[in-house]
Formats: structure tokens, sequence, C-alpha cells
């Protein structure tokens, strides 16, 4: 198993460590445009291994030949949020570093899965699917994972209780129009809304909603990298160990909930060949218009892509 991560920020270099760490692949290139950064990185997290107990051979690179063959590709380079600034606002800069970035990946590892992470989520992991051409089940981004875990914590601080035994799903794009869904959401098994009122429930969600926002606030010059890294890894485990489990990815619809030719995030079944099966779940009728919502935003900055 060999697994690119192009990019070697702070979301990238994360995602290497705990690939690293958790032994996904025998191999793992971590490749970036700076000259000298993913080496040093790559390094150190090499010489990391004798501690840590693990053998995956990490090797950071400049060149795209190093990628080449790999059985999974994940993309974090982009610019990174500033406070004051949007999903969106990134849009137009991320499209012209993530489409050439991954045109030169696919070339060299056409039977990869591609797993994207660079911001604005949805519309990156659009632009990857159309330059590649490939089918729609190995190309997917990571979101939901993210939005659903911070979803998960606030709701274990509120309650006091361990995040293991919270259950729940977030849908939608990546962004302020996300639909956590209070009704799927249990704790140790008793759904949420016998534990929480229903205004609490509320101010939770708006957290969700806002909680990249949140964490760039506070750092200023950055944006959250170690939940997204772990979201990551929980994405590439699930596929490099067949292990099908049913995790909230952007996917492209081809008709599930009502509507077709947009990334969305929806739960899916990852396996070894990627998305397995994209699985719909009832909806309400405030969840179903909350989900349109964010699909309508989703495809105008879609929209937007020239490429």
């Amino acid at each position: 198993m060999k697994i690119t991560v192009i990019g070697a920020g702070n979301v990238g270099a994360t995602t290497v460590q705990r690939l690293a760490d958790a032994e996904l692949a025998n191999e793992i290139v971590m490749l970036d445009i700076l000259e000298g950064i993913p080496q040093g990185k790559g390094l150190d997290i090499w010489e990391t291994a004798p501690v840590m107990g693990y053998d995956s051979r990490v090797i950071g690179t400049n060149d795209y030949k190093d990628t080449a063959n790999s059985d999974i590709i994940v993309m974090t380079a982009g610019l990174a949020r500033k406070p004051g600034m949007s999903r969106d606002d990134l849009q137009k800069a991320n499209v012209d570093i993530v489409a050439p970035c991954i045109k030169q990946a696919a070339a060299l590892s056409p039977k990869a899965i591609i797993l994207m992470v660079s911001n604005p989520l949805d519309t990156m992991t659009y632009v990857a699917l159309k330059v590649t051409h490939w089918e729609p089940h190995r190309v997917f981004g990571m979101a939901g994972i993210l939005d659903t875990s911070r979803y998960r914590s606030f709701i274990a601080l509120e309650l006091d209780v361990s995040v293991r035994d919270i259950q729940a799903m977030v849908l939608g794009g990546h962004g302020d129009t996300m639909v956590p869904l209070p009704r799927y959401t249990t704790v140790g098994s008793i759904p949420i809304t016998d534990l929480l009122p229903k205004d609490r429930i509320e101010a939770i969600v708006a957290r969700t909603r806002g909680g990249g926002g949140e964490i760039v606030k506070y750092l200023k010059t950055g944006s959250a990298y170690y939940a997204p890294s772990a979201a990551v890894v929980e994405m590439v485990e699930s596929i490099v160990k067949d292990k099908k489990r049913i995790l909230p990815c952007c996917a492209w619809l081809t008709g599930q909930y009502g509507t077709k030719d947009v990334m969305m995030g929806v739960p899916c079944v990852l396996g070894k060949k990627g998305i397995v099966k994209i699985l719909e779940i009832p909806l309400n009728e405030e969840e179903k218009k909350m989900f349109d919502t964010s699909v309508g935003h989703v495809r105008e900055t879609m929209a937007l892509v020239q490429l």
C-alpha cells in the first residue's frame, strides 16, 4: 500500500504522522512545491519511527514522479482560511492550486482513490472529479466526519459524557449550510431530544456550523488540522482494511436524496474500492429543506468553477 499526501502544511504533515502511527501504508509520500519543507518534515516523521514502533516508510519530495503508483492520494494543499474569510472566498485561488496538482498526481497513479481535503471542500472535490474524469466512487471528500466529530464533541461537553457514546450524523455541504441531524443523534442509544432542551440542541448545532471559523478566529494565521487529519485517517483506514464503515463523505450524487450532479455530504459505505454505496436515510420536511438549501449553495459555487 502506497499513500501520497499532497501538501506539507499543518493538515498534510499531521495526516502523514497519523497515517504512519497507524501503519496504514508501507510507503507514505509527502509532496509539496516548497523545496526542503516536505523533505525535512518527512525525515523528522521517519526518525520518529524507532520510538513509536511503526515501519511505514515516509519520504518528502517536490517531484511528482515519487508519487507514482499510489493507491490513495490525499489532497490537502491550498491556501488556509484567515479570520473573516469564508471557505467560498478561497475558491478561485484554490482551484488554481488544486486542478494542476490533481492532474499530475492522477496521471502517475491512474488506479488510485482520491480523497480531497482542500477548501472549499465540496467544490474542490468537484474540481478533482472534473479534471480526472474518473469514476465518482474513486473521487470524494472529507468533511462530514470532521463536522460530525465537532458536533459530537460539543454534545459531550454539554452533557459531560464520553464522546464514544455519542452517535450522530452531519450531512450537506461543508460550511454554514451543513445539516446536523438531532433526530438521528443518540447518547448511549438515548435520543438527544430526551436529554437536552430544544434551545441547547440548537446552540450546539449553530456552534457546529461555525466550528471551523471558531478555530480560525483563535489561530488568526491558519485553520484546523488536528481534527481534519484524524478524520482523513478514519476514512483511509476503512479503505485500506476494507472495513466498509458508514461514514459521511462528500460524494457525487446521481439521484440520491432527490438530487444529482452535485457534490454533497451524505452517508457512504467505504471499502477498498472507495465508495461502495451511498446510503439514503429518510429526511423529514424540515431536514429536507435544509439539505436542499445546502445543495443550492454548493451548486452556486460549482457553477463558478472555470477550468
